[in-house]
């Protein structure tokens, strides 16, 4: 019944059921302004149908994700308001710009791409569409910056009268390193998570030999191109986060190696035993070298350890424990490898199909695809989980601690109340959100068309 481990409990349950909606939307929207675009230069009915399909699967998840979004920005106030507090002059503004910007652009013109077929030319329609993508992805942008500011603090000072952190360089906040990294990172993974999306259901129909074949493999080729550089794109993205971990998080990184102490050359863990504290070795299998090379692309670099790096915070930041629990991010990170290795496997088939013209012999594997839309779930999850844990006891990283950033006022009942039903209400949205998804990924491409056929009239009929 701790206020701070309960708020943390309740931020990291809210935040991984809205994040299992944001990848999607970031991906599909793409992917969907590209099939309209196809449509628009070529006429051809099956980009239609796709546009039609697939988008109003895009649009079941934006709701949710939309839905599940808003109770985040509100737990600032209610449960960390000393966080809030303390760095509410910087942390707010790329909120502010997300809402007032990108959130606004995006909802503006879904609204635009929704209603106005056939009610505006066909370009503004088409032009709303990738507004809609660009707004989400830019929604995303806004946010990562402030989640990159809280990795990486910087443009700020400490004011001298009111002992809270203010924002002096703008530009050095947008333009940190660290948020971009994290973008590049994200959007990849977006495209990714869609890519999959779209060859499992694919997959399902083309496996029962269903109606609108050409619809699907058109989709399974397009999610499988895109799908393959996306994640050649991801892994680039997460070995150069690496690298900068070992400059601004060194903790972060021998966390997540489980490396108790500094290394030249440094060993890469293939698997690592600890007890149940997390904290104390029982047994090790190593790689010599390979950490060096991940770190700093060439096998002699020094690696520094926890147990040093410990001792370098004591100093600097005074006595406590700086070591974050090494049983979350050191698993966390193996499996968001282990989920890549597989999609890169799960990809390479996928293009072997596209590209030797569906070979009988193979088209019986399909019927496994449907599974692989789960894995940028689990590799998104632990991903998120990983970048938030491997800071701790940080809440922005060597200026305030969590234990510091909580409500002061807060009672523990209070939280477990409103912890016990956000998780209620958002399992309730999730079983939802993947009722919706397989009822309309099942019903095929002519149930979405018929649907936005039948909407107008009832429209003009409520106008007049």
């Amino acid at each position: 019944m701790d206020p701070v481990l309960l708020s943390r409990w309740q931020f990291a349950i809210t935040t991984v059921y809205h994040f299992f909606f944001v990848p999607l939307t970031l991906g599909l929207g793409w992917f969907v302004a590209i099939m309209q675009t196809r449509y628009y230069r070529t006429g051809d009915e099956t980009y239609r149908k796709m546009t039609k399909f697939w988008g109003k699967l895009f649009l079941i998840n934006f709701a949710m994700g939309v839905v599940t979004g808003i109770v985040q920005e509100f737990q600032f106030g209610m449960n960390w308001s000393e966080y809030s507090r303390y760095v509410g002059d910087i942390f707010g503004a790329p909120l502010a710009i997300e809402a007032l910007l990108a959130f606004f652009l995006e909802s503006t013109f879904l609204g635009l791409w929704i209603f106005g077929e056939n009610k505006v030319p066909k370009g503004v329609h088409l032009a709303s569409i990738w507004l809609v993508a660009i707004g989400s992805n830019l929604s995303a942008l806004w946010i990562l910056i402030a989640n990159g500011w809280m990795q990486h603090p910087v443009g700020f000072e400490i004011n001298a009268v009111t002992g809270r952190a203010q924002l002096v360089d703008f530009f050095a906040l947008i333009g940190s390193p660290k948020a971009w990294l994290f973008f590049w990172h994200t959007i990849s993974s977006g495209l990714v998570t869609a890519a999959f999306f779209v060859l499992g259901i694919s997959a399902w129909h083309l496996f029962r030999k269903n109606k609108d074949e050409r619809v699907f493999k058109v989709s399974f080729q397009m999610a499988a191109i895109i799908g393959m550089i996306a994640l050649v794109s991801v892994g680039l993205a997460g070995h150069t986060q690496g690298q900068e971990l070992v400059t601004n998080q060194p903790m972060k990184m021998a966390s997540i190696e489980a490396l108790w102490e500094t290394e030249q050359p440094a060993s890469f863990s293939i698997i690592t035993i600890g007890d149940l504290t997390g904290k104390n070795l029982v047994w090790e299998w190593r790689v010599p070298k390979l950490l060096s090379f991940i770190a700093c692309n060439n096998f002699d670099c020094e690696v520094r350890g926890v147990n040093d790096i410990q001792a370098e915070y004591e100093q600097q930041y005074g006595p406590g424990d700086y070591v974050p629990l090494m049983v979350i991010t050191y698993w966390t990170f193996r499996l968001m490898f282990g989920a890549g290795i597989i999609m890169f496997l799960v990809a390479l088939f996928a293009l072997f199909l596209t590209f030797r013209n569906w070979p009988n012999k193979a088209m019986k594997w399909l019927k496994w695809m449907p599974l692989m839309i789960a894995l940028p779930y689990i590799a998104n999850s632990t991903g998120w989980i990983l970048t938030e844990t491997g800071r701790q006891p940080w809440i922005v990283q060597g200026l305030l601690k969590v234990e510091d950033a909580v409500s002061p006022n807060l009672g523990a009942g209070t939280i477990l109340m409103s912890l016990i039903g956000f998780t209620v209400v958002y399992a309730a949205l999730m079983v939802a959100d993947l009722y919706l998804l397989t009822k309309y990924a099942k019903a095929g491409p002519d149930a979405a068309l018929k649907e936005s056929v039948d909407v107008a009239p009832t429209l003009v009929g409520t106008e007049n």
